[in-house]
């Protein structure tokens, strides 16, 4: 017999799996979150379970299943596994993940995901049948029609003004409303269980991601199901990366909002924005030695800018990046708003900052926003936001302080004077600074939010995707908080139309998933001084198998033609909203690599998208990888456009060891003959002294077997091929 308590703690994740099937029945329908927040003992132990037991059947809705990284050679073994050890130690992998692998899924469980890790199903036929493809916002809904009956995440625990609270941590996206709907529809009757998973090192997030315990069933508590928190290391931002975002930096608008992504390209997007601020002057110089802002001014200057950053930017973003918190440490995400309407309009319409609380209450009086004669909910108003000293007291139509009492009518100039002169604080409270649904990153990241002080932290607000990434519920306030919103973004390919590649392949193969680029793209379209920026790699591939991400048209599209915006790619930016088809096409071939150009242009000529006598502008005919490095060369030197902008964890070793052993295996997949002689002349020759820390590393120095020794040749190959020695 279930016990009523509510919620029902477990110190054997068995026993919780005993009482979830004995609450919602033998088909388990369970809903986990993207990414960090999974509780992985308890979905191996349920679906150990289904596998033992063929009258039970358990479908996961999830997204973004994590796995350690693993290797397909020996080579591949001796550089990776140390690095498994040190970042993911302890981390339990996913039984069902294994099986999927191997293609042994039973026949009583379905993975069912609307986000795949980037290409990581490719080929496996349970995960492409079963794939779930919904916008991030349908995510909930898609679950439920599904038959959702069950939720389950990682929380993290914390005692807050002397009570215990709960925190959905890294994961309020969509389990704050996923659990709110489960819990309506236990009170229509259908029979359901939500589940917390406590994790220590989770970092505590405020905001609507805080919230009472009673909010779960059942709760699992237990020090031996820890395990150390996914780590997902950074990816190096080589040239193309940071000219993308370059180019992105300077659409960003001083007093505006940002949402930007995940990967190589998100951080370079950062850094540059970093740079336009923390190092000005040789921003603005690099900007012109490049021909960047000589080819685009009209558009930098009237979307967005090259100064520094004076009022900061707000964080909108349904994914909390690491690099997003340097912007928020350095002090440009920093433009907090409010959430009330009239607090907000006002601060928009007069450009107040947060200290002018005597301009601010003036002016809501004026306006007439709050009635002549205050109310005690509209004191609770003032005194919410700070505009209202925190130790007044409402009676009956006066504020209390010390003793004294002030009138709130203020239609008496006499009583106005008074309360601002007497009743009124230095500066707003509870603003927030960066609204975010979701986060993953490298430990040094979590490690950063568990060391931030409360009232940092507290500017930074988890909700759910529902509030971040569209307008729809609360608009007005939305609206007066997302002004000048730039949404940034990557996709794989654009068409000459003007729609994005994105989630997937025409041949129907999974990428990934829509996610929320949809709704921001859209969301864009829909606020007046909103822009969605698309970041595209011109190219892809090396040499002869090189192939436009340009491209005249393609059988998938993530976001459609008609709702096109901006396009960048590593040689400029494309405004292409409201432009008719020729000057569009006319617009994108000219940021396209110019190895790939005239066939674009042959083909919207032969199509009659173009006139037959337009000629490429000569500035844009220079697009070549080489003329890129060149650019950045310079700036290199000073210590600009490193590998990893906001560090990594990876040693030196292993960073230059990684580049040389991938630009092997490239070299290799194209024509193994060709790297015959190279491996014949290390054979003969001696050991570089240079060679030595690679080759420690990789447990190589003095091998043993004759395959230790054609491995220690492949290392200084690659090493010396790549020009590292």
């Amino acid at each position: 017999m279930l016990e009523n308590k509510i919620p029902k703690y477990y110190s054997d994740v068995e026993n919780c799996v005993d009482d979830l099937i004995a609450k919602v029945g033998k088909k388990i329908v369970l809903a986990a979150p993207l990414a960090l927040a999974k509780p992985n003992h308890l979905l191996n132990a349920l679906y150990r379970r289904v596998k033992e037991d063929p009258t039970l059947h358990f479908t996961l809705i999830t997204a973004v299943s994590l796995e350690k990284p693993t290797w397909s050679s020996e080579l591949e073994r001796r550089f990776m596994q140390p690095l498994v050890q040190r970042i993911w130690e302890d981390f339990p992998d996913l039984d069902y993940v294994l099986d999927m692998r191997k293609n042994q899924i039973p026949p009583n469980f379905v993975l069912m995901e609307f986000f795949n890790k980037a290409a990581g199903w490719i080929g496996n036929a349970h995960a492409s049948q079963h794939y779930l493809g919904s916008n991030y916002t349908h995510a909930v809904r898609d679950a439920i029609i599904n038959d959702c009956n069950a939720l389950a995440q990682l929380v993290a625990v914390k005692e807050v003004d002397g009570e215990k609270r709960f925190s959905m941590g890294s994961n309020p996206d969509t389990h704050l409303d996923g659990g709110r709907i489960l819990k309506y529809l236990r009170e229509k009757g259908k029979k359901v269980a939500i589940i917390a998973q406590i994790h220590r090192d989770m970092p505590f997030m405020y905001g609507h991601a805080a919230i009472k315990p009673d909010f779960y069933d059942m709760v699992i508590d237990n020090p031996d199901y820890h395990f150390k928190l996914f780590g997902a290391p950074k990816e190096p931002v080589n040239t193309v990366d940071w000219m993308i975002g370059m180019h992105a930096s300077t659409l960003v608008k001083d007093g505006g909002t940002i949402q930007v992504g995940i990967g190589s390209l998100g951080d370079a997007v950062v850094a540059g924005i970093e740079m336009r601020h923390k190092h000005n002057d040789t921003y603005k110089q690099f900007l012109n030695s490049s021909g960047i802002y000589d080819k685009f001014k009209d558009l930098i200057d009237s979307v967005g800018g090259i100064n520094a950053f004076d009022k900061g930017l707000l964080g909108s973003s349904e994914m909390l990046v690491d690099s997003l918190i340097e912007l928020f440490k350095a002090d440009i995400i920093k433009r907090k708003v409010y959430e009330d309407v009239r607090l907000q309009r006002v601060i928009n319409e007069n450009e107040f900052s947060d200290d002018q609380v005597e301009e601010i209450f003036k002016e809501i009086v004026r306006k007439k926003m709050v009635h002549t004669r205050i109310k005690r909910s509209e004191f609770d108003f003032f005194q919410r936001f700070g505009i209202f000293k925190q130790d007044l007291i409402y009676d009956n139509g006066c504020a209390i302080l010390n003793g004294k009492s002030y009138s709130l009518d203020m239609s008496v100039d006499e009583n106005l004077n008074a309360v601002v002169s007497s009743c009124l604080g230095n500066t707003l409270k509870n603003g927030i600074a960066l609204y975010a649904s979701f986060f993953i990153g490298p430990h040094s990241f979590y490690e950063e939010l568990r060391n931030m002080d409360d009232e940092r932290l507290k500017l930074i607000d988890m909700r759910s995707v529902d509030y971040l990434n569209h307008l729809y519920g609360n608009e007005e306030i939305k609206r007066l908080q997302r002004r000048y919103g730039r949404f940034i973004n990557a996709g794989l390919m654009a068409t000459l139309s003007g729609a994005i590649v994105a989630d997937g392949l025409e041949d129907n193969k999974i990428i990934s998933g829509p996610g929320g680029q949809y709704n921001f793209v859209s969301m864009a379209h829909e606020l007046e001084d909103g822009r969605a920026v698309t970041m595209i790699r011109s190219y892809r591939g090396e040499g002869q198998r090189a192939v436009s991400n340009i491209v005249w048209q393609y059988g998938h599209t993530t976001v459609p033609r008609h709702l096109r915006d901006i396009v960048i790619t590593e040689y400029g930016i494309a405004d292409i909203r409201g432009r008719e088809d020729s000057e569009v096409m006319k617009r994108l071939i000219c940021i396209a690599d110019s190895r790939f150009q005239e066939d674009l242009l042959y083909k919207a000529k032969t199509a009659g998208k173009i006139e037959l006598d337009w000629l490429i502008p000569r500035r844009f005919r220079e697009n070549f990888p080489e003329v890129l490095e060149t650019q950045l060369g310079a700036y290199r030197m000073q210590g600009f456009f490193n590998a990893f902008p906001f560090g990594t964890a990876l040693t030196k070793e292993e960073i230059t060891l990684g580049k040389a052993l991938r630009a092997f295996k490239e070299l290799a997949a194209q024509n193994k003959f060709a790297i015959m002689p190279g491996l014949i002349s290390k054979s003969i020759g001696g050991i570089p002294e240079k060679a030595m820390p690679y080759l420690e590393r990789m447990d190589l120095v003095e091998p043993k077997t004759v395959q230790e020794r054609m491995m220690q040749k492949m290392v200084i190959f690659a090493l010396s091929s790549s020009g590292q020695i």
